[in-house]
């Protein structure tokens, strides 16, 4: 078989079934994004639903402090205690993991909450000096303005049916009172996006690194906003005017999460709506589907079968590769960082002689990874310019991140990166400071404990 690469006949393809990075328009998406989010904020029809968090990110965290932080995932539950050092840096100590509640067995929700209060209350009675408790629960809630959170519902592995519709900072409460121990100060709520924001203010540098010695000037840090590239995609900010709950604060801002995965761009292309088609939930959720972890696997497999069967991609071994049931993310990103040692199960389907095919079949991908970029960078860039700073050089805006396809999906950081530079810089500089923060979820909990 005879196949010569020929870039300028895939990018046609790309751009006649609409992925094609270069159909989109920058300034187009970010100015779309800030509509969508204005009318979200205002209670109006909008593909965002800017849910009010009813927390506000503290200024600066206080030297000294000791919370317990608390971190409900799929598969575990975290306890620690949590104490900032002098320069507000969250050091865990003490952390403890066990299997989450409900994953072992069926549990009613005082069973539910015992365990959770079981891991809890030791951490309370060796340390009775302790602010409160944060607690980032990685399920759907309602948020209250207590800062407790209603569950809506679980993932299916947690088997705990009544604890649905229950205030979760409510019953762990009600929970160390049975055991006799008094829960310190607030317990507030809180879900990974809002962690991954709070995380930053303990992280990133309060002036993003600009100053390597002290700061004689004494000039404030720049606002915080929590965005999350992994398998799934979200933003979260500090709000000073809320309509739709009547909230308006210049001085105490309070956090929003965007809910960005669902914003509902206008460059959706053939094989972008036929690939939403076959998942559980069509037609939401439109941006995270071109560019979270959960779904850039499969997309890409269907984009490059549709390039297989109209021929501007042909292999010896290509009706073995139409026949495959699915393409994992995971997969297609260890093909794309070694693609020439031709291994793993998309390496093997190239014999020696197809170098051009496996060039084709990594250039597609590319484009694919890169229009999700640009959708991703397109968020950000909107969500910093509705923070309104930055202009200052000395008070960067911070962009706290979380999430694997940042970090290690092949290509993905580069190219988000740098659209976001050109978005910023796009009219006048507007300072920023973006970086990955580790333990988002638990030491975003512990800032929580501390927040207004």
């Amino acid at each position: 078989m005879s196949f010569s690469f020929d870039p300028n006949c895939l990018s046609e393809f790309a751009r006649y079934y609409g992925f094609h990075y270069d159909i989109c328009d920058p300034a187009t998406l970010v100015r779309d994004v800030r509509i969508d989010m204005e009318r979200g904020l205002r209670g109006q029809s909008s593909s965002l639903a800017m849910i009010p968090a009813y927390i506000s990110p503290a200024a600066r965290v206080v030297p000294g402090k000791r919370v317990i932080a608390l971190d409900a995932g799929g598969t575990n539950l975290r306890a620690a205690l949590v104490r900032f050092d002098e320069n507000g840096k969250a050091l865990a100590e003490g952390s403890e993991k066990v299997p989450m509640p409900g994953t072992r067995g069926p549990l009613d929700p005082e069973a539910f909450f015992d365990e959770i209060a079981l891991l809890t209350a030791p951490l309370i009675e060796k340390n009775p000096d302790i602010e409160g408790i944060g607690f980032c629960f990685s399920y759907p809630m309602k948020m209250t303005e207590n800062s407790d959170g209603i569950l809506l519902a679980f993932s299916k592995e947690i088997d705990a049916p009544e604890v649905i519709g229950k205030a979760i900072g409510q019953g762990l409460r009600e929970a160390l009172a049975r055991r006799k121990v008094k829960a310190p100060g607030r317990i507030v709520l809180l879900n990974d996006t809002v962690a991954t924001l709070l995380s930053g203010l303990a992280e990133i540098p309060a002036n993003g690194g600009l100053l390597r010695g002290e700061d004689r000037y004494g000039v404030p840090g720049g606002p915080v906003i929590g965005f999350i590239l992994g398998t799934g995609f979200n933003t979260a900010y500090p709000e000073r005017e809320i309509p739709k709950i009547g909230f308006a604060s210049d001085k105490v801002p309070q956090i929003v999460v965007c809910e960005s995965g669902n914003f509902a761009h206008r460059y959706m292309g053939a094989l972008d709506r036929e690939y939403d088609e076959t998942t559980k939930n069509p037609g939401v959720f439109t941006t995270e589907k071109l560019s979270a972890g959960a779904y850039l696997g499969p997309l890409t497999f269907h984009i490059i079968k549709q390039a297989v069967r109209d021929g501007v991609l042909q292999f010896k071994r290509s009706d073995e590769f139409l026949a495959w049931p699915a393409l994992q993310t995971k997969d297609l990103n260890a093909f794309m960082h070694a693609p020439l040692a031709a291994e793993g199960p998309i390496g093997e389907l190239f014999g020696p002689d197809e170098r051009d095919a496996l060039a084709s079949f990594a250039y597609l991908t590319s484009i694919v990874t890169e229009r999700g970029a640009l959708l991703s960078a397109a968020v950000v860039a909107a969500t910093v310019e509705r923070v309104g700073a930055g202009y200052d050089p000395f008070v960067p805006v911070r962009i706290a991140v979380e999430g694997t396809t940042y970090m290690i999906y092949k290509g993905m950081r580069a190219a988000l990166e740098s659209y976001l530079h050109a978005m910023l810089f796009a009219e006048k500089p507007r300072t920023y400071a973006i970086s990955p923060v580790e333990q988002a979820s638990l030491f975003g909990a512990a800032v929580a404990a501390l927040s207004k």
